[in-house]
């Protein structure tokens, strides 16, 4: 049989069932290419006569975000906000664009956009090191960067960049809220913050309910880069389950703080191939000339 027959064959069995459907008292079925209806959230539910199948996200455009994320006032922490306050040249921006760097490098190797940030252990550095790897990252011009505070237990991001904690993150992940009325955008152009959102008992639960994931694919495709700020690794799983969502994992360790074997069991939360890399946190000014090469990429054996 030729394939124009083919082509005719199926297309008058399609004409067929559509009417057999029509008969049953049913909606036919929209051509296969044909754009499908959304939710409120965005996502597209498409239908097989009456019966809704699984959703998935559809495409949010960069305008209609810009619309919904209105610009506001931040007040940053200028000695935290290396990239804020105006001084170039202040100490750590030069390693910090050694890491921007690095994961260009990275990138050019494998697929690599959203970045999970974590550590072993509270008070590493870990918000810190989001929040200027974001800047860092957006001062590339034409750069678009999203950071998220994905630690749901005790959020600092908001309080680095002075802005409010919320509607955010946990809001979205109960459905309450969708993703563009829990984004924020400062006077720093190309950046773009969720904050954590309403406090939550369960953080855990609400983590893994697969909410996240849908997130980072609807937006995903409107950033050159996705920063997540996650819990500390070793205390609760929230970190391994968000780090599923993402494309590789930096973790942090403080200079002279973090100990060895905790670093270590730290490490096997996430895969050998998750494991992007290590950032030394918190060297000391005698040290700095010897260690400014702070970020050390994860070679497969």
């Amino acid at each position: 049989m030729s394939r124009i027959q083919e082509a005719l064959k199926r297309a008058e069995q399609e004409r067929a069932a559509n009417r057999g459907v029509a008969q049953a008292g049913y909606p036919p079925a929209p051509p296969v290419d044909s754009p499908l209806p959304g939710d409120e959230l965005g996502m597209t539910v498409p239908h097989v006569g009456n019966a809704p199948m699984p959703s998935f996200p559809a495409p949010v455009s960069f305008d209609a975000l810009l619309n919904r994320c209105p610009q506001s006032e931040w007040k940053p922490d200028l000695n935290t906000m290396l990239f804020m306050n105006g001084n170039d040249n202040a100490r750590g921006t030069e390693e910090y664009r050694t890491l921007r760097s690095r994961l260009y490098h990275l990138r050019e190797k494998s697929n690599l956009k959203t970045l999970l940030v974590t550590s072993a252990l509270p008070k590493e550095g870990k918000s810190f090191t989001s929040a200027n790897l974001a800047q860092v990252l957006r001062r590339q011009h034409g750069r678009r960067v999203l950071l998220i505070d994905g630690d749901l237990r005790a959020p600092r991001l908001h309080e680095l960049l002075g802005t409010s904690p919320g509607p955010g993150l946990s809001d979205y992940l109960l459905g309450q809220n969708d993703e563009f009325s829990i984004m924020q955008r400062g006077n720093a152009d190309g950046l773009f913050f969720i904050p954590s959102g309403t406090r939550i008992e369960d953080p855990a639960d609400v983590i893994g309910n697969g909410r996240m994931k849908v997130l980072i694919q609807k937006l995903e495709p409107l950033f050159d880069w996705i920063i997540v700020d996650s819990p500390p690794a070793i205390a609760v799983s929230d970190a391994s389950v968000l780090a599923k969502a993402c494309d590789g994992v930096l973790m942090v360790v403080r200079s002279n703080s973090t100990p060895a074997d905790v670093a270590r069991k730290a490490r096997e939360e996430f895969s050998e191939e998750a494991l992007v890399g290590v950032i030394l946190n918190g060297t000391s000014r005698e040290n700095a000339p010897y260690e400014r090469y702070y970020y050390e990429t994860y070679e497969k054996k």
